[in-house]
C-alpha cells in the first residue's frame, strides 16, 4: 500500500520528463503542460505553503473550490502531500477558491485559512487586492522552494479524500492505477475528478484537462494528445 507522497517519490524515479497534466482552456488560449517534475515541483510549493507558511497539519480538511484547472490538481497534490483531507465539506479548516467563488468564502475568510488563485495564464496574482484576510496564491506560491519533506507524512491508511462524509484512504484512492492518457473535462477536485489523477499519477498515465471546449474540440484534442476521452 502507497500514500501520496511515496506515489509521487516513485514517479519521480521512474519517468521524470513524461508529460503529467496537460491543461487547455479554450476560452483563453493557455496551453500549460506539466511534467512529473513540474508538477512535483508545484506540489511542493503549494504544500510548502499550506503548511510552513500557514500552518496546517495532518487531517486538517481543505475544500478545493476551483473549476477545471490545472491548478486544482497542484492543490489537490499539495493536499495529499501533506496528509491534509480534501472535502466537500461547508466548513473546512481552509479552502482554496478562484474568482468566480471568491464572495462565497470572504465573509468567514478570518476564520479559517482562505487562499484565492487568478486563475489567468502561469498562475500570476489577481490584478487586484484581494480582500482582508484572502492570500493571493500568486504572490504567495512563487516564493516557496522546489521541494518539501512533510514533518509528519501521510500513511497509506490515512483519509485522502472525504465526499458527503465518506472517507477513501491514499491507498484506496491510488489502489486502481491505468497507465493510460486520459482527456477529462472534469473538474479536478470532484470525486471523479480527484480519482482519475490519482489512479493515473499510481499507474504512471498522464492527464490531458481541457475546459470551455467544444465536442468536435475534444475530439480533435483526443486525437492530436493521443489520448482517450474520460
Amino acid at each position: 500500500m502507497s500514500s501520496f507522497p511515496q506515489t509521487l517519490a516513485r514517479a519521480l524515479q521512474t519517468s521524470p520528463g513524461n508529460p503529467f497534466v496537460t491543461f487547455y482552456d479554450d476560452e483563453s488560449g493557455e496551453r500549460q503542460e506539466l511534467s512529473v517534475t513540474t508538477y512535483a515541483n508545484w506540489v511542493a510549493k503549494a504544500s510548502s505553503l499550506l503548511v510552513d507558511e500557514h500552518g496546517l497539519e495532518l487531517g486538517d480538511s481543505i475544500r478545493i473550490d476551483l473549476p477545471t484547472h490545472w491548478l486544482a490538481t497542484v492543490f489537490l497534490g499539495a493536499a495529499w502531500n501533506s496528509g491534509l483531507v480534501v472535502t466537500d465539506a461547508e466548513t473546512p479548516d481552509a479552502v482554496v477558491c478562484g474568482p468566480e467563488t471568491l464572495d462565497t468564502w470572504t465573509a468567514d475568510a478570518g476564520k479559517r485559512l482562505t487562499l484565492a488563485c487568478s486563475l489567468l495564464p502561469f498562475g500570476v496574482r489577481f490584478a487586484d487586492p484581494l480582500p482582508h484576510d484572502v492570500h493571493d496564491v500568486g504572490i504567495e506560491v512563487w516564493g516557496q522552494p522546489d521541494a518539501f519533506t512533510p514533518f509528519d507524512p501521510p500513511a497509506a491508511d490515512d483519509a485522502a479524500v472525504s465526499w458527503v462524509g465518506e472517507e477513501t484512504s491514499h491507498a484506496e484512492l491510488l489502489g486502481d492505477g491505468g497507465g493510460a492518457r486520459v482527456l477529462s473535462t472534469a473538474p479536478s477536485a470532484s470525486p471523479a475528478g480527484a480519482a482519475l489523477l490519482a489512479g493515473l499519477l499510481a499507474g504512471g498515465g498522464s492527464l490531458v484537462l481541457v475546459t470551455h471546449a467544444t465536442e468536435e474540440r475534444l475530439a480533435t484534442l483526443a486525437e492530436s494528445e493521443r489520448a482517450s476521452i474520460a
